[in-house]
């Protein structure tokens, strides 16, 4: 029997690219789907919010409006209103391809599949690499959790496969993993939530579920400069903090000290030196500014540890639950 999904697609700040989503996935001939759309824009333009309206009336999609950003925080509060089997997690600036749908429900005929990644045709990733590259099998080095973040390439890899982690524009989950495993998304994940889903994965591998790779699940991600669930300029400092906060976050919850310390000094080596793949500038005040950054990024998360013992941090979950009540 095909699972009944659940697409949950948390937005911010988006307009036109989230029609054309919402569009691609309603033109889906899979039998059995929901739409989920857990919307945290104060005001849309009237063309958008004319089209939310009628797609919401007319039974095609469920919106959900609320007054916070939060990516985790959305997609926790997304779960606990789905009713499918599995939950299937997009971005708002996608395009799908015809079968998307079917091409996740497809690996869950096998029991040991807990999750399935899909192939995303990143255009920003695309351009970091020769044209035509084609990668069949994953190296170990992705599979290691101290240094699997830079190995990790589901963009231009084509065999199915397990792997380490999703991203968080194309990943799908059994709704067991939620319910049966008490595994959620972390709300202590910041701004833009990067390493939120790599924590997520890390944390189903406590289960014994595998998280399998299927390239044939693939979407073109637009990679929209503007909008997205968070609500801080990339430019900004709070940005940059919290960039390396959340990585800081998901090592010291997740990783064995060695492993820390190899994906910190990757972390620093890259982000902060500016070393490939991150190729950024080796101006010297830039580096001691994004050094700076690093410092405090770390006291941060080492406050975020500490306030974890008597605070869990789901804090949009506590919210939503508020407004349920």
């Amino acid at each position: 029997m095909l699972p009944l999904i659940s697409v949950i697609i948390p937005t911010y700040g988006r307009e036109e690219p989230l029609v054309v989503s919402i569009r691609d996935v309603l033109k889906q001939d899979y039998p059995q789907f929901e739409v989920l759309v857990v919307d945290q824009t104060p005001t849309h333009g009237p063309e958008v919010q004319a089209f939310l309206e009628e797609m919401a009336a007319a039974g095609k999609i469920r919106w959900f409006r609320l007054n916070w950003a939060s990516l985790p925080g959305a997609r926790n509060y997304a779960v606990r209103q789905a009713k499918g089997d599995v939950m299937l997690f997009l971005d708002d600036d996608v395009e799908l391809p015809a079968g998307f749908l079917a091409a996740h429900a497809q690996n869950y005929d096998r029991p040991e599949v807990g999750a399935v990644a899909g192939r995303v045709l990143d255009r920003m990733k695309l351009a970091d690499h020769a044209a035509g590259l084609v990668v069949e099998d994953l190296p170990p080095e992705a599979m290691d959790p101290g240094i699997a973040w830079y190995h990790i390439n589901l963009v231009h890899t084509v065999k199915p496969q397990r792997v380490l982690s999703a991203r968080g524009c194309n990943m799908s989950y059994r709704r067991e993993i939620f319910y049966k495993h008490q595994i959620w998304f972390d709300e202590r994940f910041r701004g833009s939530a990067v390493r939120e889903e790599s924590d997520f994965c890390l944390r189903i591998r406590k289960t014994g579920l595998q998280i399998w790779y299927d390239p044939t699940a693939q979407l073109v991600h637009l990679g929209e400069e503007t909008g997205g669930c968070h609500d801080i300029s990339t430019r900004s400092m709070q940005y940059q903090i919290t960039f390396y906060h959340n990585h800081f976050l998901m090592g010291l919850k997740n990783l064995t000290p060695w492993q820390a310390v190899r994906f910190f000094s990757k972390l620093f080596d890259c982000h902060v030196l500016g070393h490939p793949p991150c190729y950024k500038s080796k101006s010297p005040i830039k580096i001691l500014t994004r050094g700076g950054f690093f410092c405090l990024a770390f006291l941060a998360t080492l406050k975020t540890l500490v306030q974890s013992y008597w605070d869990d941090g789901q804090v949009y979950t506590r919210k939503a639950r508020a407004l349920d009540s």
